[in-house]
């Protein structure tokens, strides 16, 4: 296990949880498939055991750290690792611009900004070569769900439209300190090389997506309805693409959504 000293206690309102087994961070590092030439982005290095492992293997490291206190603490250490250059931002903020395409990014996100980070990320997804970031088990399950299931929905989309999802393993609460209260798991994201699409053709799509998940109760055709979409556009979409006009947004693939959006936007009496 990696030592706390001569760390502080875990800042709760930032949601600290430090990994403390090493077999896991060696899964990490080989999940990430981390190589000599790789650069690595670390979005919460924390007390630096997951950046020991990322020094070893990369060629260069990146440790974004919110709390100034661990980020000072972490300099201490700096001669240990030649090849980590340490940053005390916040990483919704900070600027990417300066990393060249190719770059993987390994985290152990914070549970409190996960999805967030995870969209920022996504929506930089020309720079990134792969993702390999650990988050709460429950919120792995709906990046990977596919239609049909129960947590199949606006988070499963988006991101399954922009990437590849795969789920490489559980983390126990007992591999960190504190323990968390809820499992962990490992995702490994890779991104789709797609279309050019404009900001607003990405807006009109996750604004569809939203208002088809909005009420899932309702099929699709009353949930859009009753979020301003107009009720005929959707069911000569829905009729023309073979979809029924009693399906559920919990029931049409990330394709489907795709065809939706694009016979929707086409129309004149379209959402705006």
């Amino acid at each position: 296990m990696v030592p706390d000293h001569p760390f502080p206690p875990a800042n709760k309102r930032l949601g600290q949880h430090f990994l403390i087994d090493p077999n896991i961070i060696r899964k990490i590092v080989t999940a990430a498939a981390v190589t000599p030439d790789d650069t690595v982005l670390e979005i919460g290095p924390g007390r630096g055991a997951l950046t020991a492992a990322l020094s070893k293997a990369a060629r260069r490291v990146v440790a974004v750290e919110i709390d100034p206190l661990l980020h000072r603490l972490l300099q201490d250490r700096q001669t240990e690792w030649p090849n980590v250059e340490l940053i005390c931002a916040d990483a919704l903020k900070y600027p990417t611009d300066g990393f060249p395409t190719g770059t993987a990014v390994v985290a152990n996100l914070p549970y409190y900004a996960s999805t967030p980070l995870l969209f920022r990320l996504l929506e930089q997804r020309t720079r990134w070569s792969r993702m390999v970031l650990m988050l709460q088990e429950e919120v792995v399950d709906r990046l990977i769900a596919g239609p049909g299931r129960p947590d199949y929905g606006v988070l499963s989309v988006m991101a399954q439209h922009v990437a590849e999802m795969t789920k490489e393993f559980y983390v126990s609460p007992h591999c960190f300190r504190p323990k968390p209260d809820v499992g962990s798991a490992v995702v490994s994201v890779r991104p789709k090389t797609l279309p050019d699409r404009s900001v607003e053709e990405e807006s009109r799509f996750g604004a569809l997506v939203r208002g088809a998940f909005a009420h899932r109760r309702k099929t699709l055709v009353n949930s859009l309805r009753d979020e301003a979409y107009d009720q005929k556009s959707v069911t000569a979409a829905l009729d023309a693409l073979g979809i029924s006009v009693t399906a559920r947004a919990e029931n049409l693939s990330v394709a489907q959504f795709v065809s939706l959006e694009a016979r929707l936007s086409g129309s004149p009496s379209s959402h705006g």
